[in-house]
C-alpha cells in the first residue's frame, strides 16, 4: 500500500524589503513520502522569496514536467517557474520557453558545485534565468525548523534572508550563481 503525502501547514509574516512585497499568507504543503524535510523548507523559503499573489506549488515530486512552485496571470499565462535542486538543462530551457522568469534553487554543495559546473556555460545563455544557491549548513538549520504546523516571520534584506520562529532563528546568506538579467532578484 503506498504512503498517502503528510500535509504541513505555515502560516508566515513576510516582509521582503527587496521587492516590496509585504504578507501573512498561510500556506498548506503536501510532503510527498520521498520527500525530505530540507527539501521540504527549501519549498517554502522558494515560497518566501517569490512571493505573489498567484504563486502556488506544484504537484509535488511524482509530477514530471512541473516545477516546484509556479505563478501564473489571471490570463493563465506562467510568470515565475521555480525548480529545485540541480535540473537538466533541457528543463530549464523548457522552463525558461514557458515562462516569463525562471528561479533554480540549489541545495546540496556536493551535487551542486559539479552540476553549476556542467551547465553554468549553457545556463549563461539564458536571460531570464537566475541560480540561487543556499549553503549546506543554513538549509540544515532551515530543515530542523520543519513542523507539522508552523509559524514564521520571514524579512529579506540585502538578498540575506532571516527565518524567525518561537524557538529558532536562522540567517541565510544565499549564493548567487546567476543573476536574471531581466528584472529584480
Amino acid at each position: 500500500m503506498a504512503l498517502g503525502a503528510m500535509v504541513y501547514k505555515a502560516q508566515l509574516s513576510i516582509s521582503n524589503l527587496d521587492r516590496g512585497w509585504y504578507g501573512q499568507p498561510v500556506l498548506t504543503i503536501a510532503r510527498h513520502p520521498s520527500e525530505t524535510e530540507k527539501r521540504l523548507m527549501l519549498r517554502v523559503l522558494a515560497w518566501c522569496v517569490r512571493a505573489g499573489e498567484h504563486l502556488e506549488f506544484g504537484r509535488g515530486l511524482s509530477s514530471d514536467g512541473e516545477p516546484a512552485l509556479w505563478e501564473t496571470d489571471d490570463t493563465g499565462a506562467i510568470i515565475e517557474w521555480v525548480e529545485l535542486g540541480a535540473p537538466d538543462v533541457r528543463t530549464v530551457r523548457k522552463a525558461a520557453g514557458k515562462s516569463e522568469h525562471v528561479l533554480v534553487l540549489a541545495y546540496d554543495e556536493a551535487r551542486t558545485k559539479p552540476w553549476w559546473e556542467s551547465v553554468k556555460g549553457e545556463l549563461s545563455k539564458i536571460d531570464k534565468l537566475t541560480v540561487i544557491f543556499i549553503p549546506d549548513s543554513e538549509a540544515d538549520a532551515l530543515a530542523a525548523m520543519a513542523l507539522r504546523s508552523m509559524k514564521f516571520a520571514v524579512t529579506i534584506q540585502d538578498s540575506v534572508i532571516w527565518v524567525n520562529s518561537d524557538t529558532a532563528d536562522v540567517q541565510i546568506n544565499p549564493e548567487y550563481l546567476k543573476r536574471e538579467t531581466q528584472r529584480w532578484t
